[in-house]
């Protein structure tokens, strides 16, 4: 299948809005699954959570949500290339795909240099690195069955060479702590013809206090890495809107606070600036509260 065949295929298989959940990976398998059945019976069209080295596996977590649902697309977001062989990670995401056809979305990325050299690697050159772990998954692609499952690929993106990398060689991007018009300069250079999946973290609080409160508590880690604050830095934020973890305004562009229908609004401005498909993640402590935020958003965010 042509990969202008695959987006148009998956942009329909994926709606408008999923979910997105930094906690998922710390509950055990039951509790994965019977989260996962929540966010299907809400009525949210896809699931995704990222991966830390050593401390989960992302296509074990996808195999585990997708036992649990029947409708539900998948996503990694992200495989960490630094923590498998691009053969393995190749199997791995054609074998899902192949056990669970058109409900997994291989997500890949970089990482962090911080996140990286804890591993006893070194961290450099990661756009190359990119560029040649997809050279070898290819090449691993190439050598098995023809009747092997062909998984969907996207790249974990913010500048512009890793989003022209997506563009060439993948069937898009998946970004993350973005503001809406990183969403229209992301579009701009992926034409088009390739998928765009934006995460949006929310908070359901209207009080302006308590809810940049628990957004700075978001946005602090996230500052601490160099790849978002270079990215937030290309669309005009200074040195300012980074300290203490945060500015009003920073934190109010990376994480959507109010009302069901305040967050709604903030999922069409991605939609208006070019996303195909937005994951929300509601911040909470675990998975109980992320999953209470979820179903009062519900209505409105998946409304129409």
């Amino acid at each position: 299948m042509a990969e202008s065949d695959i987006v148009t295929a998956t942009r329909q298989r994926l709606g408008a809005v999923g979910v997105w959940s930094a906690v998922l990976r710390r509950e055990t398998p039951d509790a994965q699954r019977a989260f996962a059945h929540r966010v299907e019976e809400l009525g949210y069209r896809s699931l995704w959570a990222g991966e830390v080295v050593g401390a989960n596996d992302v296509f074990v977590d996808q195999a585990v949500w997708l036992c649990g649902t029947s409708r539900i697309m998948t996503g990694a977001g992200i495989a960490n290339i630094w923590g498998r062989h691009p053969a393995a990670t190749q199997v791995a995401a054609a074998t899902l795909e192949a056990a669970w056809p058109g409900r997994t979305i291989t997500g890949l990325g970089v990482s962090h240099a911080s996140a990286i050299e804890r591993t006893g690697q070194t961290y450099e050159r990661p756009l190359e690195r990119m560029r040649t772990y997809l050279d070898a998954m290819d090449q691993a692609a190439a050598g098995t069955a023809p009747n092997r499952a062909t998984p969907v690929r996207v790249l974990a993106a913010l500048r512009r060479r890793m989003l022209e990398l997506a563009r060439d060689r993948t069937a898009g991007a998946h970004t993350y702590f973005v503001p809406p018009e990183h969403t229209r300069l992301a579009r701009e250079i992926l034409g088009p013809d390739r998928l765009l999946i934006p995460e949006q973290a929310v908070v359901v609080e209207t009080d302006p206090v308590r809810a940049r409160a628990e957004a700075r508590e978001h946005t602090r880690f996230y500052l601490g890495l160099p790849n978002y604050v270079n990215s937030l830095k290309q669309l005009g934020f200074g040195d300012d809107d980074f300290a203490d973890g945060g500015s009003d305004r920073l934190v109010d562009a990376i994480v959507a606070w109010g009302d069901a229908d305040a967050i709604a609004a903030r999922i069409r401005e991605h939609r208006d600036a070019g996303a195909d498909h937005v994951l929300i993640q509601a911040l909470g402590p675990d998975a109980d509260a992320v999953r209470r935020q979820l179903g009062w958003l519900a209505p409105a965010v998946l409304r129409g």
